[in-house]
């Protein structure tokens, strides 16, 4: 196959994040059970490696400019039960599970991507839970 090396197809290999100029990484959060993506987040290094050590996800929030670990407030911990990693290593994708009836989302949805854009064309947003 052009382009890979038997490395990269058979999916071994050394971790080696790509953070950008910020040092942050995207992180996509699905449900571990059901695949239904629940949120997306920044980390960085750290944030990462707290995670790996705690099983707990944790994140850096931009705004903040410090880490935060999703359900410090709300009680909703993301117990993360594997990290996969995409081909270039600049995503990561976190498989979750939510505590019994917990959301992921800020606003008490499961998740976050409870809203759709308009079949219509229009910039309008269509309210609907995910969960129906």
């Amino acid at each position: 196959m052009k382009g890979r090396s038997p490395a990269s197809s058979s999916g071994q290999g050394n971790f080696t994040p790509k953070f950008d100029a910020q040092g942050l990484i995207t992180a996509v959060m699905v449900d571990a059970d059901s695949g239904e993506v629940l949120m997306t987040a920044h980390m960085n290094q750290e944030s990462l490696k707290a995670t790996r050590a705690s099983g707990r996800a944790t994140f850096y929030s931009r705004s903040r400019k410090k880490l935060w670990v999703k359900g410090e407030s709300s009680g909703n911990f993301l117990a993360v039960e594997e990290i996969f990693v995409d081909c270039d290593q600049d995503c990561l994708l976190l498989r979750v599970r939510l505590p019994a009836g917990g959301s992921a989302c800020h606003t008490g949805e499961k998740s976050c991507f409870y809203r759709r854009l308009s079949k219509s064309g229009a910039d309008a947003l269509e309210a609907r839970s995910i969960k129906e």
